[in-house]
């Protein structure tokens, strides 16, 4: 949101899933909508919906695109897909594209969901803290919960689930994939593989001691239970990875070394690096590819899963 300088006036963009953005302007509870540059846009995806479960004594919220077109009498393949973060949260906004995009598997007949576990914004602070010392135990139950709530709820064709995310999302991917088998297939993208190594890697570093609640050499204990490559020989799920060559937040190297490790325990993977591009890629051509390669990952192990 945008202020005046007395603070009277406010301006924001308002969006849903289905509802593409404009400006709304006014006094605090009176906005107007301002712009009426999209009216005539429709979205050519499914509904969005909010869902929610329980994780023991843990309500937790996300959301779920259902498949364009979508027959309940039908079966249908999930993606998961992991916000980043971990301070973050997955939202009803408007699918304009870019990388990892929730509309095109909803236009491919999958059903996406998007949840928002202990460490997310939008459900206090108590809960954004769920996660403090605790990446990969929690917030992965969390996730996971959503996933079987989803299966039971919804015609998901159990054969079929995919889990993607970046970042945050990409050090989740790579964790699930070293304590389950339940995925058809993994993207990770610019994801986390050590926990120790990253923390002298990273441009970043000074946002982890709140989360760990000391640093890796007061106390690497605590970064190691979270590790996913010291779990790596437990990974069976065929993974791509993608990575810009000039991330500073999440460094290349974590990629690499998550690649190496596959091939080393034979799992099925690709490593995809993009030149010149940092965390977000910026250039439209990447953002595109790295959509198109996602997509083509998860059709290609999908139509390799029995029914």
């Amino acid at each position: 949101a945008s202020f005046s300088r007395d603070g009277a006036v406010s301006a924001v963009v308002r969006q849903a899933a289905s509802v593409p953005p404009e400006v709304w302007a006014g006094p605090a509870g009176q906005w107007k909508q301002i712009t009426h540059l999209n009216q005539d846009v429709k979205s050519a995806w499914g509904e969005s919906r909010n869902v929610s479960w329980t994780n023991g004594d843990t309500r937790v919220q996300g959301w779920l695109m259902l498949p364009k077109d979508y027959d309940p009498a039908k079966k249908y393949p999930l993606l998961l897909t992991v916000h980043g973060g971990p301070s973050a949260a997955c939202t009803s906004k408007w699918q304009a594209g870019g990388m990892g995009s929730m509309a095109a598997a909803s236009v491919l007949g999958w059903f996406v969901l998007c949840p928002n576990p202990r460490g997310s914004y939008g459900q206090g602070e108590a809960f954004t803290q769920g996660n403090v010392k605790d990446f990969g135990g929690g917030d992965y139950r969390d996730i996971m919960a959503g996933v079987e709530a989803m299966t039971q709820q919804f015609p998901v064709d159990d054969k079929k689930i995919g889990i993607w995310g970046h970042s945050y999302g990409g050090y989740m991917t790579m964790w699930a994939e070293t304590q389950t088998t339940r995925f058809a297939a993994a993207v990770a993208g610019a994801g986390l593989s050590d926990w120790q190594s990253y923390y002298g890697l990273n441009d970043i570093a000074e946002w982890m001691i709140p989360f760990f609640g000391a640093s890796v050499y007061d106390d690497p204990a605590v970064y190691q239970k979270s590790d996913p490559i010291h779990f790596i020989k437990n990974v069976k799920t065929p993974t791509l990875i993608l990575v810009g060559d000039r991330d500073g937040e999440v460094p290349m190297p974590q990629s690499i070394e998550w690649y190496h490790a596959l091939q080393a325990m034979k799992v099925p993977t690709q490593l995809v690096v993009y030149p010149n591009e940092g965390h977000v890629f910026f250039r439209t051509a990447d953002a595109r590819d790295y959509t198109l390669r996602t997509l083509r990952w998860f059709e290609e192990w999908f139509a390799k899963a029995k029914q």
